[in-house]
């Protein structure tokens, strides 16, 4: 018991943006609506594909995780927004919301004593709640990684 306590406070964590990784709020926060959309040249995608990019995987990797009738959308064009800017002045901050409530829920998954982080989920092909919360933290740090490089490259990072 004390060793799956330590890992699920482990994994919370790692989920939080905690380690070596800049966390999601941090990240996102302040990120200019005029540079929602833009892309440098050079770059493959602006913050706006990014941030629905990760909330749309994100989303798929908690529902499959917690849903055994959840079907994921088609790869790839289902996991990439349609277009290089927010469709909407709302559009942002609901992804934002969006993604930390996900984010939320996955932990909320790890934190239960009722889930065993061992136990394959039934209706996959070996994946348990230990690895998808995994997937989880490490497809989030990637990205955010991206992140923070195409703010700095529009000059919108003044992080000390």
């Amino acid at each position: 018991m004390a060793e799956s306590n330590a890992l699920r406070k482990h994994l919370l964590y790692l989920l939080g943006g905690g380690g070596a990784h800049v966390d999601f709020d941090s990240a996102i926060a302040g990120w200019p609506a005029k540079l929602r959309g833009s892309k440098p040249k050079g770059l493959p995608h602006t913050a706006w594909q990014l941030l629905e990019h990760m909330r749309i995987a994100q989303w798929d990797i908690l529902e499959f995780s917690r849903n055994s009738k959840h079907v994921s959308p088609k790869w790839p064009v289902g996991y990439w927004p349609a277009t290089d800017a927010p469709p909407s002045p709302g559009a942002w901050n609901q992804s934002v919301s969006t993604f930390q409530a996900d984010l939320k829920a996955m932990m909320s998954l790890v934190r239960s004593p009722r889930r065993d982080l061992f136990v394959r989920i039934a209706h996959g092909e070996g994946q348990t709640i230990l690895r998808e919360a995994l997937l989880v933290a490490d497809h989030n740090a990637y990205h955010l990684g991206e992140l923070v490089y195409l703010r700095r490259t529009l000059g919108a990072w003044q992080r000390s």
